[in-house]
Order: structure tokens, then sequence, then C-alpha cells
């Protein structure tokens, strides 16, 4: 076989091994007190992929970890045994899912996957034993499972199988002839190297090994297997059910020919999450397996209305299903770079000094055309970005799951809106902040089950974690119902650290609740491996500012907390109100504003602190004046000769000062040059139609002062 390009695969390879731990953990999470049969079968296929796929990868430390859990729930899947501990098994699962994330974090960072899992798997397989020791064996003489092949490798090794044959092969211990054609799912892509996996993991069964097409490495090979399938044969002292059942765990499997000595049974794969049918079939007593020329009676035979039927539903379901294709997120940021210069091109001949005072009526209606292609095309490339909350959101279970059990609290996640979704580069900054705010919810505000009782509350806590849309923003909702948060302790906290700026009477206890996203602020008195250290909360702002996102707590005592964190929908494009100061132009997204207007003298006045405010409809706000804060020249003084426009961050509103409104206009963010200093109130810039820079306002950094 030719040798291949190992870098090119690695890509590959990390990313399905993360959708399959994911995938496991939220398995065995869901439902860890007792697995049924089609979890058991859902995870051995998983540990199977992944020791497959490592090995491939000459991961070894890996596929000798997935091996000792594949070898566990094989023996579960097939023995059905009683009085297993639950938990221990989820518990060594999901060390052996850290395990394998820690190697794939190091491949990421381009380090050597050198992690040592020997010790990890004699506990597995420690496991094992002790549930063999404590399960009834059935003794009869045709229970006894097959030796395995003299050929097989340790790490390799395969676990025993069912005994049973077809009735014309030879028996088990000898070699048999086998021919498979395999087919894999339309839009599954790179279809050579999983017919590579697919030989790789052949050889710890089967010799004589070949294949159609021979070098499968070759990417001109793609469209030979997605057309004529994948053509192997081989010989093996596997049984035909162990046969099977191997290649029929193929992940992206769509069809199975398999043909043993004349004879021939071809099976319709359902996808890799469902192996319900494959099961079934195997299930089935192999004397009603037809043979070869059984087979080719039956295709010549006349099919009945039925079986015409059946088979056109279907054609027409497999038709149905949607045609998905993996695009490196790289080029998707190219495109929607292209995008944004499409935008400010289409400004830039629309907007032309050039065209100012001639009547053009035909080039406006053509330009008002362009302008509706160029927004469909912009709303088609950002919602190739967007990705649901669900994989984010269902990775809290994890936490919930370790923390009560370290904590000894019964807690209970439910979620709601996970299919909202978010940019694919917001998702990546929110994903700390959910995780914080949950172990927060969970260590400060869910109390003991003791007092749980004392308080007339179920000892079952709730925490929600939901998602739902808010015009161009998304909120995110984390609300327990645990005991609140205790203003006394954390004021008399922040007087503690220097952070009191007023008398306690002032201070509302909205504004003493938000003292805890400060940076080192935390109420625990002793350092735990959850809290003390007075960092969870200030990554959560921290990451929030990012993405120009905000969070708002709001807590009643006994009662609970509830979080809401205000995130955009995505930071490349926005809508934005142009305004001037002096000769400068800034942006101020559109999200943030509320209304403009003039003041009139009677509505102005100053507090005793000298801070500028105004009497709008009965509400008093601050006065920001932008010249100002950015120590702008020649700009508009008197309050009334300019505008103020209305702005809100979370429930805070301020009135921002500006000489004048130029209009709306999208905005194509550009981040700040690296050489600039970071400034409080920028969050970018924008390229304008006539080829001039606009900062763009970052309205929460107004309320720092």
């Amino acid at each position: 076989m030719a040798d291949f390009d190992r870098e090119s695969m690695l890509e590959m390879f990390i990313f399905e091994m993360s959708q399959l731990i994911d995938q496991l953990e939220a398995t065995i999470v869901q439902s860890e007190s007792e697995y049924n049969n089609d979890q058991i079968n859902e995870i051995f296929r998983i540990m199977h992929t992944i020791k497959g796929s490592s090995a491939m990868m000459m991961f070894d430390n890996i596929a000798g970890v997935a091996h000792s859990i594949e070898d566990l729930f094989y023996y579960l899947r097939e023995e059905n045994p009683q009085n297993v501990d639950f938990k221990t098994l989820s518990d060594h699962v999901l060390n052996g899912a850290d395990f394998v994330k820690e190697e794939i974090n190091k491949i990421q960072s381009h380090q050597k996957p050198d992690g040592d899992g020997t010790d990890l798997a004699k506990t597995i397989e420690a496991f094992l034993q002790q549930i063999k020791g404590v399960t009834p064996v059935d003794s009869a003489p045709s229970a006894a499972p097959p030796p395995p092949p003299a050929s097989s490798d340790p790490v390799s090794e395969t676990p025993a199988e069912p005994k049973a044959i077809p009735q014309n092969a030879s028996a088990a211990a000898e070699m048999v002839k086998y021919k498979a054609k395999i087919y894999f799912q339309d839009g599954c892509e790179m279809e050579n190297i999983r017919a590579y996996t697919l030989v790789h993991n052949l050889q710890e069964i089967g010799r004589d090994i070949t294949h159609v097409p021979e070098d499968v490495i070759d990417e001109e090979t793609i469209p030979l297997i997605r057309k004529d399938g994948f053509l192997l044969e081989f010989s093996s002292s596997k049984d035909y059910n162990f046969i099977h059942r191997h290649l029929g765990s193929t992940v992206y499997l769509r069809e199975l020919n398999l043909e043993v000595i004349g004879m021939t049974t071809t099976v319709a794969a359902e996808p890799p999450t469902a192996l319900e049918p494959i099961e079934e079939e195997l299930a089935q007593p192999m004397h009603e397996m037809p043979t070869a020329a059984a087979s080719s009676m039956m295709a010549s035979a006349p099919a009945s209305a039925a079986d015409a039927a059946a088979q056109e539903a279907q054609k027409n379901k497999a038709g149905a299903q949607p045609t998905m294709i993996s695009v490196n997120v790289n080029k998707l940021d190219t495109l929607l770079n292209l995008m944004g210069e499409l935008v400010i091109s289409e400004a830039m001949v629309t907007q032309n000094s050039e065209l100012e005072g001639l009547q053009l009526d035909s080039f406006h209606k053509e330009t008002r055309q362009l302008q509706n292609i160029i927004s469909n095309l912009q709303q088609t490339v950002m919602s190739m970005r967007m990705v649901p909350l669900s994989a984010t959101f269902f990775r809290m279970h994890r936490i919930v799951r370790d923390m009560c059990r370290q904590l000894d609290k019964d807690v209970q996640l439910d979620i709601v809106g996970e299919d909202t979704e978010v940019d694919k580069n917001i998702i990546e900054h929110i994903a700390d902040p959910i995780m914080h705010i949950i172990r927060n919810s969970i260590d400060h505000g869910v109390e003991p089950p003791a007092d749980r009782a004392k308080a007339g509350k179920p000892a079952k806590a709730r925490v929600l974690l939901e998602a739902k849309n808010a015009g161009g923003d998304v909120l995110i909702i984390i609300k327990d119902d645990g005991r609140g948060i205790n203003t006394e302790k954390v004021l008399k906290k922040a007087k503690e650290n220097g952070l009191i700026t007023k008398p306690d009477y002032e201070y509302s206890d909205k504004e003493i609740q938000q003292f805890i996203f400060l940076p080192g602020f935390s109420t625990n008195d002793q350092v735990t491996a959850f809290s003390g250290r007075g960092v969870g909360m200030d990554v959560v702002t921290s990451n929030l500012e990012i993405v120009g996102g905000t969070a708002l707590v709001d807590s009643v005592p006994g009662e609970g907390t509830t979080f809401t964190l205000k995130i955009p929908l995505t930071l490349a494009i926005i809508e934005g109100m142009s305004v001037m100061v002096a000769d400068a132009q800034y942006t101020i997204p559109i999200a943030n504003i509320i209304k403009s207007f003039k003041a009139q003298p009677e509505e102005l006045f100053t507090d005793p602190n000298g801070n500028e405010m105004i009497t709008n409809r009965g509400e008093i706000f601050n006065i920001v004046r932008l010249h100002e804060y950015f120590n702008i020249e020649g700009a508009k003084t008197n309050i009334c000769d300019g505008t103020l426009v209305m702005l809100e961050n979370g429930e805070h509103v301020v009135c921002l000062l500006v000489d004048e409104l130029l209009g709306q206009q999208q905005a194509v963010v550009k981040p700040m040059p690296k050489y600039f200093r970071k400034v409080r109130g920028l969050s970018g810039c924008t390229l304008l139609g006539n080829g001039d820079i606009s900062l763009i306002i970052d309205v929460a950094g107004f309320f720092d002062k």
C-alpha cells in the first residue's frame, strides 16, 4: 500500500475524535444510573471507531485505552450481566474520555501525545474481570467462545465472539474466504481515507487482504469509490457473524454486501448512530441467509408490489436526506472577509462623490437591485457560519455531573433553546462564561440536601440553561433555585477590597450583586477546587467584552439567582449609525441605540459631584460628551446645539453627545491594529464608502466611570 501524508489526515482525525467524545459524554451523563441496550451499542461503536482511527494514526496509547473500554462494552452487550455498578462504570468511561481529550489537545497544540494510559486500561480491565466474577456464566459447550487468532496483537486483540457460522462455511478455527463490497454515505467526504481506515482495522482479524482500488490513499480514487464502492477480499478465521458485525460498524456506512463461500447477503446500513438493523440481521438464524445461487434467483424474480413500494419509499427517504460537506473554517473566514470587501465596494460605488447632482434614475434602480442581491448573499454567508449552541450546552451536563459527585449535591440541568444559533467566533468566547456561571450556581447557590430539606425545597435542585433570540442579540439565561446572593456578605467583601465609592445606603441590591463580576472578588473564605480564587466570574465579563456582550445578575434571597448573558448574533457585519464629531466620523451599533433627540435648556442640570445630567420623560440620565471622552477639538460644546444619542448596555443607559447624525448604514467590522493602544469605548473600525475610516463605538466602555 502506498505511503500517505499523515499530517493531512490529522485535522479530520481531531474533528471526528472531538465529535465522538462529545457524543460519548452526552450518552453517559444523561443516563449514567443504568444503560439500555441502545446506549451500550452506541458506546461500543464509538470506542470501536476511536480505537481503529487512533491505531491508523499510530496513536497506540489512545487505541489501547479505547480497546479496553470496547472490550468492556462488548461483554455488556453480549452477556447482559446483572448487578453492574453503573456509576463506577460511568466513572471509568469518563476517565477514558478525559484521557483521549487530553491527548487530542496535545495533538492540536503540535505536541506529542505521550500520555501513559496503561494504568487506566488495567483499571478498566480489572473492572471487567470483576463483572465477570459476579455474573453467572452459561456452561453449555455451544456458548464457549473460540480462541483468538494466533497472530492477534495484544493491543488490538479482538473480544471473544459468538460461535455461530454459516451452515456451509468451514469451522471458525479454519480460514474462510470473504468478499465484501462497501458503499459509504453520500457527502461523507474523504472516502479514500475511510477505505484506508477500514483496511487498517481489518488487519487485526484478516489475512491476504486485497482491495479495489489498490491505491486507496490516492485522491483520484475518491470518485471511483463513490460510484462503484470499495471491494475487499480477505481470509479470516472469524465466523460470518463477527465479520458482518465488524464491517457493519464502519463509520458513514451506507450499504454492505458480504459474501462467503458462495453465500451472499445484502444489507442497507443505517447511519453510524443506529446499528439496530445490522444487529437484527445478525440475530437471524444463519440457515435463513440466502446462498449465492438463491440470491441470483431472487434478483431475477419480479418483485412484488409491496416490495417495489418499500424500495421506492426507501429511495425517497434517502433522497430527502440533506447532503452535508465539511468545510475548513478558515475558508469560511476568507469568504466572510471577501463578503465584507464586497459590501465596502458597493458603498464606494453608490456613494461616489462624482455622482452628486447627476440625474441617474436608471443607475439608482440598478444599484438598488445590486444592493438586494448583496444583502441576500451576505445573509447566506453569515448563515454558513452560524453554529447551534447545542454542543456547548450539552457539554455542561458533564460539569454538573462531576460537581455533584464531588460536592455531594443533587442537581438536574434543564436545557432549553439549544438549537439557537450564533456565529462560530462568538461561540468560542461564551463557552467559558457559561461554564463558570454554572459552577458558581452549583457551588455557591445550590444548598446541600440537608439545608434544602430545612427550607422546604425538593432534594433535587434545578439549574436552567436557556437560549433565545432577542432582535439582533441572543440571550443566554442560567437560573438556579438555590439560596440566592447574600448582598450583605458581598457588600462587606467589597468594602474589604476597597471597591466602595459611595455610602452603603446608596447601593441598590442589583448594584451590589454586580460586584461578583469584578476581578479577584470571591465570597469564599477557603480556596476549593471550584471557587475561592476570584477568577471565575471575572472570566465572564472579560470574555463577553471581547464579543460585545454583557452580563446581568438578578437574585432573590432564598429563591435563587438568574444570570442573563446578552451577546450579538455576529461580529462581522453590523448595522450602524454614523455620527459626526468635529471632523471625525464614528459608527454606533444600532442594537445599542434607544433613540436620539435634541436637548432643551430646562432639562439640563449638574449633580453635586459635577456630573452633567438630563431629565427625559420623567427619568434622569448621565450625559457623556464624546469629544471630551476622546479629546477631539473643534466639536460643539453647547449640549443644546448638538444631538444626544441615548444608548443602552444591559440595564444601564447613558446619553452620548455628538455634533450630528449622518444616517444608518452597514459597517464591516475590522479589528484595531495590534500596535494601537487599547482604548476604552472603541471596539474596532470600518471603511466608509468614500474611503475614510470610521471608528466603531463600544458602548460598554462608557459605563466604567
